[in-house]
């Protein structure tokens, strides 16, 4: 069969022939009908990611993506050790599978549960945002967040969302679907505009998909518009690194007031929460998607163009989904 296949740490994958997978432990051979080119699919086979370690290389990408299962259900699913999605065939765990609804297709449904999943355990775990919470989106811009500001104020309720992002026109669009204020990064004064929010009403919470320089800036914006004597709670919660992996910080920022610091991935949410959302969210986000009160922009590339993709900058909160 055809699929990515990547043989050496931080080489992009090459489309080629590979033997078909073999059932194994309970895990069945299904047709891939579509997966997702996510940062983490990337990641994780760049070596660099900090799951990498649990990969054998030569390695097929692709943790998700939906499938045909021989009993001829299409299902969402994640791909059974030791095959990836980005194949023709891959194999899944099948009472592990969502059953995808009729009126999503393919592509849309492999597109959805990355960001969809990330997003709603980031709202609903980690900063269990609450009905008229104040909530910082940083990194608003890209599709994970994009998807995280119109479920806050959708689903969770939140009272204030404001976005921070540098691509303008897509903060417009924000505004458009949930965002009540958009800071322009590399135009407004980040750390400024937060310390202004802040004092007025402080933020509840603050997704964060930068990290770095940003996540500095709004970190001790926090701290430094919010004395201690009023006692606040902040729950900042870290999702992805776009800006850089490390930052600064004052070690006073955290002593001094009532933020924490926490992080949505792999390995930092307990598996009875990640089945929960997967068997209840999952679903809801589907019916969103189709009913139009979720937006989630798509561009379908064949598996056959991996190799120009994979490095390619995808157009602004746009996910490319491969179809073999």
């Amino acid at each position: 069969m055809k699929a990515a296949l990547v043989t050496e740490w931080g080489r992009n994958p090459s489309y080629t022939d590979v033997p078909d997978p073999q059932p194994r432990d309970g895990a069945e051979v299904a047709t891939v009908e579509a997966s997702a080119l996510t940062n983490l699919t990337r990641a994780l086979v760049s070596g660099k990611h900090y799951a990498s370690k649990e990969i054998a290389l030569p390695a097929i990408p692709g943790v998700d993506g939906v499938v045909r299962l021989g009993d001829g259900r299409r299902v969402y699913a994640n791909a059974a050790a030791p095959s990836g999605m980005l194949a023709q065939r891959t194999l899944v765990q099948p009472l592990g599978g969502i059953d995808v609804p009729d009126h999503v297709d393919s592509v849309t449904a492999a597109a959805i549960p990355n960001p969809g999943l990330s997003a709603w355990l980031a709202l609903s775990y980690a900063a269990a945002v609450k009905p008229g919470d104040h909530v910082l989106v940083l990194g608003a811009t890209g599709v994970t967040g994009s998807v995280a500001v119109q479920l806050a104020k959708s689903v969770f309720k939140a009272g204030r969302v404001v976005v921070a992002g540098r691509d303008r026109g897509r903060l417009d669009w924000l505004r458009s679907v949930g965002a009540d204020e958009a800071i322009a990064l590399g135009v407004d004064d980040l750390q400024a505009r937060v310390t202004e929010r802040h004092t007025e009403k402080p933020f509840d919470a603050v997704l964060d998909y930068l990290w770095a320089d940003p996540a500095t800036q709004v970190l001790t914006a926090l701290a430094g518009s919010h004395p201690a004597a009023h006692y606040h709670a902040t729950r900042f919660v870290q999702i992805g690194s776009m800006a850089g992996p490390t930052l600064n910080l004052d070690a006073g920022v955290l002593r001094g007031t009532g933020i924490t610091l926490s992080g949505v991935g792999i390995g930092s949410v307990p598996l009875d929460v990640l089945i929960s959302a997967r068997t209840e969210a999952l679903p809801r986000l589907f019916d969103m998607v189709a009913a139009g009160e979720l937006e989630l922009r798509t561009q379908a590339r064949a598996l056959a163009d991996v190799e120009q993709v994979w490095e390619r900058a995808e157009p602004s909160g746009t996910r490319v989904v491969l179809t073999p």
